[in-house]
């Protein structure tokens, strides 16, 4: 659906027809990404503000929901889905495992922002009990999509964060990781959260994570998004460093510009609804990296268009981006 167009120093891709009017920049010339850049998410993520579950699920006909995370995760952190979705889950049989998928990734997020992002042990114990009670509800109604679509990659994707939020254990989480990577073993989001999993503030050990994306990237074939595995991986070991020049070495550099040039810099890239979050992960990272040369064309073919993830690692995120989009 999209190609490449060369332009001014990178690579820009053609025109969307679905694309959002880019909205009125902010100062040094940077704007927040809305519905995924995509005229359609809007609608879909409008009908859900609007609680109009028949509007929705028109609104979902162009896309998978059981396979493309960043849409579903427009409906995911969409404040009150909760407080009618439970309605389409009990009175839509034909369409249950949709409703399913929703409440029960809704509920996942919900529950954290019960938890809030403190330090475990700056959460109350209210909050730890309202985040238990909603992780709950969204184990069980994702087990129950899984099992109406087997097909479908999304909901063991999200028990993957489920697990992690109840401390499941690595069994069962291993358990979800290969039963969403049976589905599709090239699931950059699934690879993601594994990073995440691996990390030493969840159990992980030191090296693991980003072996784990080394190998994942020899996987990937040219132009797949799965290399974003790379840009993730050495931001979450930037962030579990003492140091914040941790990245800053000649080798990290060449691995982040060889992994770029593999994926979102390939001429075999897929432009998608969402696509900017890609190219974000990369800018951070190369940006944390002290690269001067690849993390220009990222910014450029960016042009300005911020997503909050993964930069909300920092204090002040949208900041951060600008700073560095101003550098480039």
């Amino acid at each position: 659906m999209f190609g490449k167009l060369f332009g001014r120093g990178g690579e820009r891709p053609v025109a969307d027809p679905h694309a959002l009017p880019v909205p009125r920049r902010q100062k040094h010339g940077m704007y927040t990404l809305r519905a995924l850049g995509d005229t359609r998410v809007l609608a879909l993520v409008e009908a859900a503000d609007a609680g109009d579950w028949e509007a929705v699920k028109a609104a979902l006909v162009p896309f998978d929901l059981g396979r493309d995370h960043q849409v579903l995760g427009e409906l995911a952190d969409l404040d009150g889905v909760q407080d009618w979705i439970g309605r389409a889950v009990e009175e839509d049989k034909e369409h249950r495992a949709t409703a399913l998928l929703i409440s029960g990734t809704r509920h996942i997020s919900w529950g954290w922002e019960a938890r809030t992002a403190a330090r475990a042990v700056n959460v109350t114990q209210e909050q730890w009990r309202v985040f238990h009670e909603r992780l709950h509800i969204a184990e069980e109604q994702l087990l129950e999509a899984a099992e109406l679509r087997p097909d479908w990659v999304t909901p063991w994707r999200r028990l993957l964060t489920s697990g992690r939020g109840m401390s499941l254990g690595p069994a069962v989480n291993e358990t979800r990781r290969d039963a969403a990577l049976r589905r599709d073993p090239l699931d950059l989001e699934t690879h993601l959260e594994w990073v995440s999993q691996l990390q030493p503030r969840w159990g992980g050990e030191p090296g693991q994570a980003l072996a784990f994306a080394q190998e994942a990237l020899a996987r990937a074939p040219q132009g797949h998004r799965l290399g974003c595995v790379i840009a993730m991986a050495y931001i979450e070991e930037w962030v579990e460093a003492e140091r914040g020049d941790y990245l800053e070495t000649a080798e990290i550099q060449a691995q982040l510009r060889e992994a770029a040039d593999h994926s979102i810099l390939h001429p075999a890239y897929a432009y998608r609804p969402g696509w900017q979050q890609d190219f974000n992960m990369f800018a951070m990272a190369l940006s944390l990296a002290g690269e001067r040369h690849t993390v220009r064309r990222v910014f450029q073919t960016l042009d300005g268009a911020y997503t909050s993830w993964p930069w909300t690692y920092f204090a002040e995120p949208e900041k951060q981006f600008a700073r560095h989009h101003r550098r480039a």
